[in-house]
């Protein structure tokens, strides 16, 4: 049983390191969006995109209404994987 708990919580902390990492990456993808990176940076910057547009055109994609200029798909998102989170942690402290 000892095992399982701390099989749960490992888990548990491993949800809540990856959601805090991800929220971090789209937060620099967004920065870094809005400035002209030096050459040197360009690959952390297509990393970046890489690693969030996928989750955030789908975002846009759900979003029922266009705001023009501005993106509100970042902030939909974040709350989207904090909501997760959440409930993925909950559900898994229900099995402690």
């Amino acid at each position: 049983m000892v095992l399982a708990i701390d099989t749960i919580s490992a888990v548990q902390n491993f949800v809540w390191a990856f959601t805090a990492v991800y929220v971090l990456a789209i937060l620099a993808y967004i920065i870094t969006s809005w400035v002209n990176l030096p050459y040197s940076l360009r690959p952390v910057q297509r990393f970046l995109y890489d690693v969030c547009e996928p989750y955030l055109r789908f975002w846009r994609r759900v979003l029922p209404f266009r705001t023009g200029p501005m993106d509100f798909s970042p902030l939909l998102a974040v709350a989207a994987l904090g909501l997760v989170a959440r409930i993925v942690i909950s559900l898994l402290d229900r099995l402690h």
